[in-house]
């Protein structure tokens, strides 16, 4: 009701400045632009690229590394792992119209090896985005990759209209299908989107 009556009430020009100061008080970090890469550990590095290029289709790019060990705490001081921990590699990776991916392999004395659920602090899933749920899902499934469950859609609520499915990467990672070809549903609500691969 009170941006009914703001639009009533004001001239465009001032709507305007108004709407973009209230936008621009959310942004504190100076000269952010949005997300660069996602960055993750995962045991084969190799193995991990593989994955995302020949079934996934993402595109890989570069590697940089090894980093360590060094003689100081440069590890812990910059990065806070042990001491002794050493980087052989990361490469980097994109995905369709996506962020790029970071993926790492490490040694360190204190490793722990387990990956975290999405129940865990620290849990994580990567979400792609296709547009059609049913052949993506038979194509994951030709290639022998667990899917969890069948694709759910969410039928009410902001996210009407996605559908969804977890799947397992080889390594045990938590990964995620969506899908919304006529939008969601807190779309009818505001002028605001989240940010969306197709666009």
């Amino acid at each position: 009701m009170f941006d009914t009556l703001k639009r009533a009430t004001l001239s465009a020009p001032l709507f305007l400045s108004l709407l973009l100061a209230s936008q621009a008080a959310q942004a504190d970090l100076p000269g952010m632009r949005g997300t660069q890469h996602f960055g993750f550990t995962v045991p084969d590095r190799q193995a991990a690229v593989d994955f995302f290029v020949e079934v996934i289709g993402c595109e890989a790019f570069f590697t940089i590394g090894p980093f360590g060990p060094f003689d100081d705490d440069w590890m812990g001081v910059n990065l806070d792992v042990h001491p002794e921990a050493t980087i052989p590699a990361a490469h980097l990776v994109r995905c369709g119209n996506g962020t790029n991916l970071e993926i790492f392999e490490y040694t360190a004395p204190d490793q722990r090896t387990e990956q975290p659920r999405n129940s865990d602090i620290g849990g994580h899933h990567i979400a792609f985005y296709v547009d059609d749920m049913d052949s993506a899902v038979a194509y994951l499934e030709q290639h022998d990759v667990e899917v969890l469950g069948e694709p759910k859609t969410f039928t009410e609520g902001p996210m009407e209209g996605l559908t969804w499915v977890y799947f397992m990467a080889p390594w045990g990672m938590q990964l995620e299908l969506v899908s919304s070809p006529h939008g969601m549903g807190y779309e009818a609500d505001t002028g605001s989107r989240l940010w969306d691969p197709r666009h």
